[in-house]
């Protein structure tokens, strides 16, 4: 039971599990801020733009539902198609889609920045070169 402890920690603490862990979490939260911002303020606009009373009311009935009776007849559940609810997921999609692309974007062009090698150095001008190779006529001198 030791060895097993030993090994999930080290597995545990490697780096990338770490930053899959940090991902995943940051993710969720994300995701709710995007799912926030199309149930609480793009979708109330593009209804009332509309003119509707809700993508999340818009459906297609198939059967009506009726509530019990007194007589003993059961309650018969609606049967709808909801795509409305549908409409929302998709808008909420496109929504999450751009802005993990918009941030992997920005994310790209910062490493590319650091990942750019430094320039090569400046040729040696004329007189530097003479000088290096007085330098070397001397140190050969001394030996």
């Amino acid at each position: 039971m030791g060895k097993f402890l030993s090994d999930f920690k080290e597995f545990a603490m490697k780096g990338n599990v770490i930053d899959m862990a940090v991902g995943v979490i940051i993710g969720g939260a994300f995701g709710k801020i995007v799912s926030s911002l199309v149930n609480d303020i793009i979708m109330p606009v593009v209804t009332l733009c509309t003119g509707g009373d809700g993508y999340r009311n818009l459906k297609y009935v198939i059967r009506e539902g009726s509530a019990a009776t007194a007589d003993g007849v059961a309650a018969v559940e609606e049967v709808a198609i909801n795509y409305g609810t549908f409409i929302m997921n998709i808008v909420d999609f496109f929504i999450i889609a751009i802005s993990i692309f918009v941030a992997l974007r920005v994310i790209m062009k910062f490493k590319k920045k650091e990942e750019e090698a430094p320039a090569a150095p400046a040729e040696p001008t004329a007189e530097e070169k003479l000088l290096t190779e007085i330098r070397d006529i001397l140190k050969s001198q001394e030996k």
